[in-house]
């Protein structure tokens, strides 16, 4: 073997040697990444926060975003999600009722409430109240909402428009949408006169508005838990959680305007 010709191997065992630390490295720190599965509506706030954390400490978290039950489903499934921020406390329910959620580690962490919206140009007004003219208002169009026989916000708009003795009289003219996003979108786009979401949602799409604000007597306590998944092995995972409750995080939450309901000082 000429000299060279060590020289170049030597160079080539260096250089993929290099290439597997460097691999060894990035698996080592993608394996320490939290895998977060977070309501839909949790999007802007949690992605805030996620890139707060890894300027502050270079913590981060990896975040899939879809309606609760969707995730929860995907949980119960083998997904190998580490943390769990459904937007009610059936779908955390149901996962905690089969141990998938690690004993000790939910807790109730914040609030929303819900609005009834209208494109951006729409002139509509609407009172919520007992009978108010819902269907008549959407004179024909479609009322755009999240699943309401599974998707939290969905529900909740049923629940809602139920106790105030509407919904039979709007139901047949529900465009039902994946998740709450799907359903803000709907009219966003101007393809439905009016939809139900959280004001969360409304707050961070510039091309709709609030009509009304659902009363809180007529809606049940809009809740979203977290906890650990049973399933993780991360370390980081319960940090994560803590983080969450802390102030920086509650800063991010409460400019989007979530209410806090588990705040650590």
């Amino acid at each position: 073997m000429s000299k060279e010709n060590g020289m170049d191997r030597r160079t080539l065992f260096s250089a993929v040697a290099a290439l597997l630390i460097a691999f060894g490295i990035t698996a080592t720190a993608q394996a320490a990444d939290v895998v977060v599965f977070a309501a839909a509506s949790l999007k802007e706030a949690l992605d805030a926060i996620n890139a707060d954390r890894q300027k502050s400490n270079g913590r981060h978290a990896t975040i899939s975003y879809a309606a609760s039950s969707a995730l929860a489903k995907q949980i119960e499934a083998g997904a190998p999600a580490d943390v769990f921020i459904s937007a009610d406390t059936d779908w955390m329910d149901y996962l905690d009722k089969k141990t998938l959620i690690r004993r000790g580690t939910r807790h109730d962490l914040l609030g929303n409430s819900l609005v009834l919206i209208a494109p951006a140009d729409s002139t509509a007004t609407l009172d919520i109240a007992p009978g108010f003219p819902l269907a008549k208002m959407l004179n024909g169009g479609k009322l755009a909402m999240a699943d309401p026989n599974a998707v939290p916000a969905g529900k909740y708009g049923k629940a809602a428009l139920t106790k105030l003795g509407v919904w039979d009289q709007v139901s047949g003219s529900v465009a039902s949408a994946e998740n709450v996003r799907a359903a803000l979108l709907l009219v966003a786009r101007g393809e439905a006169p009016f939809g139900i979401v959280y004001k969360t949602d409304a707050a961070i799409e510039p091309k709709v508005r609030i009509v009304a604000t659902f009363p809180a007597d007529t809606v049940p306590p809009i809740t979203y838990p977290i906890g650990v998944t049973a399933s993780s092995q991360n370390p980081n995972s319960a940090p994560f959680v803590a983080d969450l409750s802390g102030p920086d995080a509650a800063r991010q939450f409460e400019k989007y305007g979530f209410t806090m309901l588990d705040k650590k000082r």
